[in-house]
């Protein structure tokens, strides 16, 4: 992972193109950058980040901002009364409870980055049949 002014990256290698391909991860605007070599890698991506930002600039369209950590969620009321109790008998707030759970049962961080470039790659294979 790379970050740069708040923009999350997730680097992966692209063996046919014998390229280093870069996103960023934490933001719906498409943000993206390759080099061939690591070193070039990193300033590719600033360079990225920066382009994107002069555009929104140029055109007067304020840049959606990395994701803030709050987002809102629609549930039925059972599964939010469920969700209520559940937070309740662990003796904490709703939103820490949910916070806890996600944390609990999103994927590791620290997974290995080919195997996540592999899942991507197999998702591609998969769409496209």
């Amino acid at each position: 992972m790379m970050e740069y002014k708040g923009y999350v990256a997730e680097v992966s290698f692209d063996d046919e193109a014998q390229v280093l391909h870069g996103e960023v991860i934490n933001t719906r605007d498409v943000i993206t950058f390759q080099a061939d070599a690591v070193p070039a890698l990193e300033q590719e991506f600033h360079k990225s980040v920066d382009v994107h930002l002069q555009f929104c600039t140029e055109i007067g369209q304020e840049p959606e901002r990395p994701f803030s950590g709050k987002f809102v969620i629609r549930l039925s009321p059972e599964t939010h009364r469920r969700a209520y109790l559940a937070a309740k008998r662990a003796g904490k707030s709703l939103n820490t409870w949910v916070s806890d759970v996600l944390r609990e049962k999103l994927p590791d961080r620290t997974a290995p980055k080919a195997s996540r470039a592999s899942a991507r790659r197999r998702r591609r294979k998969s769409k496209a049949r």
